[in-house]
């Protein structure tokens, strides 16, 4: 296994020692001080540029797959509102009001406020009056279905930047490098929100009121990606 899953799996059992010990159940605290060094590069975000964002959004879907439409739909609606696809499975058109999403979440239950910009509010003025199962909002397919749907969608569109992964299995490094649709998933969408809202330059503290991020912890990673990101697009001037 990756390093990376074996250090989740450890993370499980521990929880369920620590879990049994407080019942009693055994008294043995040898796994507590259990901490092997695995090496465990992070992983890159996976988000769309601005850039990729129109190149999606221009790709005229073939009549043969206009299945693929719904599912660019709620994938742009998570790239322009921040909600986890769980959110937006679960959205009902009783969760829009006076311009803004007001919802629970389902995985931290977080009550959050999102207001509706011109992108979010067109993809739901599409399917207001098209009735969906539970008064929902949206098209929303099952989860596995999403991610193999978006992967052949942006692999149509050319979503194709190399990506280069590292990660470890034991002490041997694997390094791969393949095409960004290939990494595409449902949560790309929420990542996407969340790095070009910092590209934009509004504040973090905005930004996790509205996706619901409890610390500034959290939200490093996609301000050193933003980071990143606008250092290379500074670098073109020098082409001028």
């Amino acid at each position: 296994m990756r390093n990376s899953t074996i250090d989740k799996q450890l993370g499980f059992l521990k929880w369920f020692l620590r879990w049994s010990n407080k019942k009693g159940y055994h008294q043995n605290i040898a796994y507590d001080s259990f901490k092997p060094r695995l090496k465990n590069p992070a992983k890159p975000i996976i988000f769309l540029t601005r850039g990729e964002q129109d190149k999606l959004r221009e790709y005229k879907i073939p009549a043969s797959k206009a299945y693929l439409e719904r599912v660019r739909d709620v994938f742009f609606f998570c790239c322009f509102t921040g909600l986890r696809y769980s959110d937006a499975y679960n959205l009902r058109r009783s969760d829009i009001k006076d311009n803004q999403i007001e919802i629970t979440t389902v995985k931290t239950v977080d009550h959050l406020r999102i207001e509706l910009n011109k992108h979010s509010k067109a993809i739901l003025d599409k399917y207001k009056d098209i009735p969906f199962k539970d008064d929902k909002a949206l098209p929303v397919i099952s989860n596995q279905k999403m991610n193999d749907y978006l992967k052949e969608l942006c692999e149509l569109a050319g979503i194709d930047t190399p990506v280069h992964l590292t990660y470890y299995r034991g002490m041997q490094r694997i390094d791969e490098v393949r095409p960004k649709y290939e990494l595409i998933g449902s949560h790309a969408g929420r990542r996407t929100f969340i790095c070009n809202a910092i590209m934009l330059g509004i504040p973090a503290n905005v930004i996790m009121k509205w996706t619901g991020h409890s610390d500034y912890k959290a939200m490093k990673p996609y301000i050193d990606v933003a980071d990143d990101t606008k250092a290379n697009a500074m670098s073109k001037f020098n082409l001028l």
